[in-house]
């Protein structure tokens, strides 16, 4: 990516594909430098700034945590990092990620269970409502 210059924060948020709010809480964060601005105050970002939110998104996207992403930055940017870091970071999140899956196949397991042994007719005894009482 390059040859975007500097843009304002609105422009930076279209090209990395950010709300500008997000924008200002992910430097208010300290994911980004501190911007450059023109004379009059207005924010303005660099190739490096919208490639940075890029990341951001992304690693949002993968379900990373804002502290997860802050260290994964850092990473990013310090080219003297060693790989296993990265992966350590990644391993535990694939690992948290796995166990939500098998919670949320746990659940929807019961949930499809109790909605088959429910008539979902006219009478009032319900399994679901059993369940859930319990």
């Amino acid at each position: 990516m390059s040859g975007f210059g500097t843009v304002s924060i609105g422009e930076a948020a279209r090209l990395s594909g950010v709300s500008a709010r997000m924008v200002r809480h992910y430097e208010g964060l300290g994911l980004l430098p501190a911007v450059a601005r023109t004379e009059s105050g207005y924010r303005q970002y660099g190739d490096a700034d919208i490639h940075t939110l890029r990341f951001i998104k992304r690693s949002r996207d993968l379900g990373f945590s804002m502290e997860e992403i802050a260290e994964l930055v850092g990473l990013w940017h310090n080219r003297r990092r060693a790989s296993a870091s990265v992966k350590r970071i990644a391993q535990k999140h694939l690992g948290e990620l796995e166990q939500r899956i098998a919670d949320m196949q746990s659940m929807r397991s019961t949930l499809a269970h109790l909605v088959h042994c429910c008539h979902g007719d006219a009478r009032p005894d319900c399994p679901i409502l059993d369940d859930l009482a319990k």
